[in-house]
């Protein structure tokens, strides 16, 4: 029982303390050193990284951004199938406009004078055959090509495959020409338009900045060095600069990423406040993991024959997809961000007296002097019998 009142009474001790801060001078030079070192190293976190580098003084806004692209140039093919032919930017951009991105035609598989009729499978496993039991009529497939009209017929002198209703010749899976059909790619140009708004702080801008003219803007293409301030880039340079061969991701086709990052100190001037741009390429390139490698997809051109019956063109087309990303964030100072830093700064202070604390009683000789000059306990009863009447 006298346990248990002896805990309580420890208990009601303890949550009716009351501490107070008292001053204690010590002089040392040791404590004395380690004391303005560490208030120099807040000091120089609070001014040097929080203020400078972060800009912590700062109230920040993320952009909200708009991007419009057009691609200019012309390729020259010379193909058994297709002869001489020009490929100008209705050819090769599909499809003409996207929101962000691009994608230029680099490589393509044509098969030509598909009409919709009888013919044989493509070999592949599960659609050989020996005879019609092998068939099954009205049976599709999506590996297939068409539907199954239960008739095993020849497709080569070695080979038989299952009769399908389907868009013929069909289309034969096989490798991309390497070299790539539209080589000329590589010299293709585009003209990135890019808007950005910062809404806290009404304020707007576009890559293609005040001083451009219509007569710069007809002639230049960005160069880093040179001319980096041009909306206009060379296909094969954006390529080169995320470190790939254009002619190489040409063959199979890939996908690149245009970076776009506005970065705006909105206490400096408004001129100061410009886009850097940076590639990359997107798509894996694992060269162990490579299994369906790049960018491709189909599409057709329709069109009527002499005997008045519909036909089309299949094209598999390779190429490389651009994706625009736009990132930015812009600050300008803000008494509110400034004191609350500045305050959190202050705070950090108070850990200089904990480090000196923890090295008196831990390295010092004479630490149970400091301790006893330290720590002192007055008890209620004390402070009423002190008291004048």
């Amino acid at each position: 029982m006298m346990k248990e009142r002896g805990c309580c009474a420890s208990i009601c001790q303890c949550f009716f303390e009351y501490s107070t801060p008292k001053i204690l001078v010590i002089r040392s030079f040791k404590v004395g050193t380690v004391n303005r070192i560490t208030q120099a190293l807040v000091i120089a976190y609070v001014i040097g990284y929080v203020c400078v580098v972060n800009k912590g003084y700062q109230e920040t806004d993320a952009v909200l951004s708009s991007v419009t692209t057009k691609v200019k140039g012309i390729a020259l093919t010379n193909t058994s199938d297709l002869g001489l032919q020009i490929w100008d930017v209705a050819d090769y951009v599909i499809p003409p406009q996207e929101e962000s991105t691009f994608f230029v035609l680099t490589n393509l598989l044509i098969t030509l004078n598909q009409t919709q009729s009888h013919c044989p499978e493509v070999p592949k496993t599960g659609f050989d055959c020996t005879s019609d039991r092998d068939c099954k009529a009205g049976s599709r497939d999506t590996r297939g090509n068409g539907v199954q009209t239960g008739k095993c017929v020849k497709y080569s002198a070695a080979e038989k495959t299952c009769e399908v209703l389907a868009w013929c010749p069909l289309e034969l899976d096989k490798e991309p020409p390497n070299p790539p059909m539209l080589a000329d790619a590589e010299n293709f140009t585009v003209l990135i338009k890019n808007s950005i708004r910062y809404p806290k702080f009404n304020f707007n801008k576009r890559n293609i900045l005040p001083y451009v003219n219509k007569t710069y803007l007809e002639q230049c293409v960005f160069n880093r060095i040179t001319d980096p301030d041009c909306p206009i880039f060379r296909l094969k340079d954006m390529v080169t600069e995320a470190n790939e061969d254009f002619q190489t991701m040409a063959v199979h086709g890939g996908v690149m990423g245009v970076q776009i990052r506005w970065e705006c100190d909105l206490d400096m001037p408004s001129s100061w406040c410009v886009p850097r741009y940076t590639f990359r390429r997107l798509d894996n390139k694992d060269p162990v993991n490579n299994v369906a490698p790049g960018y491709n997809f189909r599409f057709a051109k329709y069109y009527k024959n002499g005997n008045n019956e519909e036909t089309r063109t299949l094209i598999k087309g390779f190429g490389i997809r651009f994706d625009v990303m736009v990132f930015g964030q812009a600050g300008k100072f803000n008494i509110v961000p400034t004191l609350l830093n500045l305050g959190a700064g202050l705070a950090l202070l108070g850990l200089v007296t904990v480090v000196c604390d923890w090295i008196v009683l831990t390295c010092m000789t004479k630490k149970n002097i400091y301790n006893e000059q330290k720590y002192s306990y007055v008890d209620d009863f004390q402070l009423l019998s002190n008291e004048t009447p």
